[in-house]
């Protein structure tokens, strides 16, 4: 079995997010460490550790949805199927985020674009593939090859709501891109939005989870090192209480001769 790593660091310092919501991380190195430990202890001197050295930690201040993380259904709208309450991230079956995986290569359509139910059935016509109920699809746009540079947020194809609910109609039930967010980039809605005056067109496939459940990973990476399908997915989220999103470390199981 070889493992493959679907997940960014969380890092500092780099153009992941939006100004205002990127991660802010301090790090406490082992002196520091010696420091807190000596408090915690009556009589300790920093110099009685080995080598004057304490524990390393790091503070962070960050939200759900920075590094590589699984929206939950609450995210999207306060209900899903078409009037229940939605579910947060600690309400998500854990059989939903393990799963036999799916890639759908759309690194040839414009950064900026809104993908279609069309486009989907071209896909797997291509790689010979009929979805399953509760395949993982993982979505491979050129984002992840934007990371971290200035014009990241705008890379990438986004998942409409015909695109979404093609997905949801078939029994997906968690679907993931590298790409910032599973829509098309705010700045391109901007526009399209300026064009139209149609506020539909904002977080359309976020807002299909209003009519079914769902979950989605956004700032996946690594997707061009997978296959089509025969792969397994696994990305159980942090489990944080009414929460709109968790964390994961989301990875690909493949097998040695893939």
């Amino acid at each position: 079995m070889r493992i493959v790593d679907l997940s960014l660091c969380l890092e500092a310092g780099i153009a992941s997010d939006p100004p205002g919501m990127r991660p802010e991380i301090i790090y406490r190195d082992h002196a520091s460490g010696a420091e807190e430990f000596a408090a915690m202890f009556p009589g300790l001197r920093p110099e009685d550790l080995p080598e004057g050295q304490g524990a390393a930690i790091e503070r962070l201040q960050v939200t759900t949805h920075n590094g590589t993380h699984l929206d939950a259904p609450w995210h999207f709208h306060s209900t899903m199927n078409k009037g229940e309450r939605a579910w947060t991230i600690d309400e998500i079956p854990l059989e939903w985020c393990i799963g036999a995986g799916v890639k759908l290569d759309f690194r040839h359509l414009p950064d900026g674009s809104v993908t279609t139910a069309a486009d989907i059935e071209t896909e797997l016509a291509r790689i010979d593939y009929d979805l399953q109920p509760f395949d993982i699809v993982l979505v491979n746009t050129r984002a992840a090859e934007a990371y971290g540079s200035p014009g990241y947020l705008d890379a990438g194809c986004g998942m409409g709501r015909e695109a979404t609910l093609y997905l949801l109609q078939r029994g997906i039930r968690v679907c993931g891109t590298d790409a910032w967010s599973w829509d098309a980039p705010f700045s391109a809605t901007a526009r399209r939005f300026a064009e139209t005056r149609d506020a539909s067109l904002i977080w359309e496939g976020h807002k299909a989870g209003m009519e079914i459940g769902y979950c989605h990973l956004e700032k996946l990476t690594n997707l061009d090192k997978l296959p089509s399908f025969g792969f397994r997915v696994s990305c159980l989220p942090v489990k944080i209480k009414a929460g709109s999103a968790g964390w994961t470390r989301a990875v690909a199981f493949l097998d040695d001769d893939s």
